[in-house]
């Protein structure tokens, strides 16, 4: 008895939906079903369509797409905990762009999420002291989706990148888990200092399109930077901050501003 239940296939209902949306779409978009056949429905789990869609995206004359996608699958073996941070990150697309409709949209054409899976494997391939397979990451991920995530860089899961267009996050970086930011987003450092030098942000943050958060300053939990915002100073939690340079303009508005993700400063005036 024990080993027929071993071999039943475990249920996964987010993988579930993702292959249901993907059957409809065929159906209701035919001349895509190859694509969507090949990234989706040939595969038995939302990992091997992962590894399947990164080694598609990274692949070069340099590295065939063969060896992108051993890669990644031995990374997501030898560390599963990739794989349960691709499943919030993707929750935490759906759940906060109001473009997403389904669950299969950030898989196959969101760079955002892309970029972050792809960042993922290349941090993993960092931590096991593969250096320059993590800078190959690194490098593709660049040039193919305009995100430059140093692979040393720590961040956590549930992230949503909005757009995803510009964005630089450094060598030591940390970003907790919960944070939403939108294009041009820099977390970077001041100058040619060496060692510890780039912002940590905390938990449930939300930073504004084309915002700079410069050098080893901690950005606390569910606070908010607004858009264009210049950011030298520790911002302390639960707070708007916004301008240049940013200073403290309010309250961050809610308890969990990466999730509403409401960038107005101010509430709209009651009519009169």
């Amino acid at each position: 008895m024990l080993e027929k239940r071993s071999k039943v296939t475990a249920i996964d209902p987010v993988w579930d939906q993702i292959s249901e949306e993907a059957r409809k779409a065929v159906h209701d978009e035919p001349l895509i079903g190859g694509f969507i056949h090949a990234c989706i429905l040939h595969h038995k789990s939302i990992d091997k369509a992962l590894s399947y869609r990164i080694a598609a995206k990274l692949a070069s004359n340099e590295m065939s797409m063969a060896v992108v996608r051993d890669i990644v699958e031995e990374s997501y073996a030898a560390d599963p905990s990739l794989v349960a941070a691709a499943r919030a990150d993707l929750v935490a697309v759906y759940e906060r762009d109001p473009a997403c409709h389904r669950l299969l949209q950030p898989i196959l054409y969101f760079k955002g999420y892309q970029a972050v899976q792809a960042y993922r494997v290349g941090h993993h391939l960092w931590t096991q002291g593969h250096y320059d397979l993590a800078y190959f990451i690194q490098m593709r991920v660049s040039e193919i989706f305009g995100v430059d995530i140093h692979p040393a860089a720590v961040i956590g899961k549930g992230i949503m990148i909005d757009h995803a267009h510009s964005i630089v996050i450094g060598e030591t970086a940390v970003v907790g888990d919960n944070v939403s930011m939108l294009h041009s987003v820099t977390l970077g450092g001041t100058g040619k200092e060496e060692e510890d030098r780039h912002p940590k942000i905390g938990n449930g943050v939300l930073i504004g399109a084309g915002a700079k958060v410069l050098g080893n300053i901690r950005v606390g939990n569910c606070s908010r930077i607004a858009a264009g915002s210049v950011v030298l100073e520790e911002v302390p939690p639960c707070k708007t901050v916004a301008g240049i340079p940013a200073r403290i303009v309010g309250e961050a508005g809610c308890d969990q501003p990466a999730i509403s993700m409401n960038h107005m400063l101010v509430p709209n005036a009651p009519e009169k």
